[in-house]
């Protein structure tokens, strides 16, 4: 059934999800603002002006936002200038998939160059037809543009395309377009709603693999 294949990025592919909650104190100390609870989790795989309407949300619709995020997003590329680690399993599903010529993509709210860079690290970008960044799309996780796109982009209808995600927002963004959807949870949980919207939940991309093989994706 499954025709293709598009990944999330941070805390699917790689981990990073905790890297990237230790950008948020020192971005927001740079201008005099104590970090809240709540904003990691609720930032997690948004972007664009999610993100931005969620600190306005949080600190007030004057707080400096374009300056939070600059110095957010240059933690995360000198951060990220090296290989991070890959998530278990992720080698043997790319190869598995990349055999069968099932056609793959990576959607992820980080910006092209930090995708790009990521996959380079480990010689990954030969695997994927299409990337779509934050940038790209028109609205962040958890609407579904981003992966709409890329289900356009590879030719393959929605309810064809497996997509997996790590997030809260991710498997939002995935139910929303019409994706058959799992959840393989990193640091979120998988709650009632994340059951109900996705069509598995996969404790490593090794259990991907396995469904797949078995014939249950």
């Amino acid at each position: 059934m499954i025709q293709a294949v598009l990944f999330d990025m941070d805390g699917l592919m790689f981990d990073t999800e905790r890297l990237w909650g230790t950008f948020w104190e020192p971005a927001l100390g740079a201008f005099g603002l104590r970090y809240k609870d709540g904003l990691e989790e609720e930032a997690r795989g948004t972007a664009g002006e999610t993100m931005r309407a969620l600190l306005r949300r949080y600190y007030g619709p004057d707080c400096p936002v374009e300056g939070i995020l600059e110095r957010f997003h240059a933690f995360a590329r000198e951060t990220f200038a090296k290989p991070v680690p890959k998530k278990p399993g992720l080698d043997e599903l790319l190869a598995w998939l990349n055999e069968r010529g099932i056609p793959m993509g990576v959607v992820s709210s980080s910006g092209e160059a930090l995708i790009r860079r990521n996959l380079d690290n480990w010689g990954l970008g030969q695997y994927f037809k299409v990337i779509v960044s934050g940038e790209a799309a028109a609205r962040s996780k958890p609407a579904p543009d981003g992966y709409l796109l890329g289900a356009e982009k590879l030719g393959v209808a929605p309810a064809r395309c497996l997509v997996l995600e790590d997030s809260h927002n991710g498997v939002r963004a995935g139910a929303a377009g019409g994706f058959v959807t799992v959840m393989v949870p990193d640091l979120m949980p998988v709650t009632d709603e994340m059951r109900r919207l996705s069509a598995m939940q996969c404790a490593s991309l090794l259990e991907v693999l396995d469904k797949l093989k078995a014939g249950e994706l």
